[in-house]
């Protein structure tokens, strides 16, 4: 049984339970795609049921996240949980592929939105566009980036921001310096 207060909204079921949401899945589609009783997910949910390794990573990939995303919890104060996230705790998030390195900077992932720190590597890019069915809003702290939306290319500078509403995206950094942002996304992705 997982050692969480069920009134502790940073939790595993929360999270997972946010993600499912996001993702329009109903208890019963979720549950029929993992071949999982409603029950037994609705306990997982709730932290009243812990899901073994492999479980965790069926449902990482009915949610299309990194099973790793569901780990690594910096160990915050009772007091400051689910308000702070300190600088050494913030949960890595994403697949790191294409060269960008990503945290979480939200408490967790269950708000209406997420907050994410993006960081570009230098001569990094992702090759195919990404749609998701999210609206975004991204402020560039330093480096540059160059940006895709909808077949319109933008080179983004510190201090710039960007809004991104379920549109094709892509980005690349072509420069010499990584490029450091922060991302807001809604719904929650990761």
């Amino acid at each position: 049984m997982l050692q969480t207060s069920p009134t502790t909204a940073h939790s595993l079921g929360a999270d997972l339970r946010a993600l499912r949401k996001a993702r329009g899945l109903t208890l019963q589609d979720m549950a029929d795609v993992l071949g999982r009783s409603v029950g037994w997910l609705s306990q997982v949910e709730r932290d009243l049921s812990e899901p073994s390794i492999t479980d965790l990573r069926h449902i990482a990939a009915t949610l299309d996240i990194a099973v790793s995303t569901l780990f690594r919890r910096g160990a915050a104060p009772a007091s400051e949980e689910g308000y702070v996230v300190r600088h050494g705790a913030r949960r890595p998030i994403g697949s790191r592929a294409a060269g960008l390195v990503e945290e979480l900077l939200s408490p967790d992932l269950t708000d209406d939105f997420e907050m994410v720190h993006s960081t570009f590597e230098a001569h990094s890019e992702i090759s195919d566009a990404v749609t998701r069915p999210t609206q975004e809003v991204g402020y560039l702290i330093s480096g540059r980036l160059d940006l895709e939306i909808s077949g319109q290319t933008f080179s983004i500078g510190p201090g710039d921001s960007f809004r991104v509403r379920g549109e094709p995206f892509r980005w690349k950094n072509p420069y010499d310096q990584p490029a450091v942002a922060i991302w807001v996304i809604a719904p929650p992705v990761y």
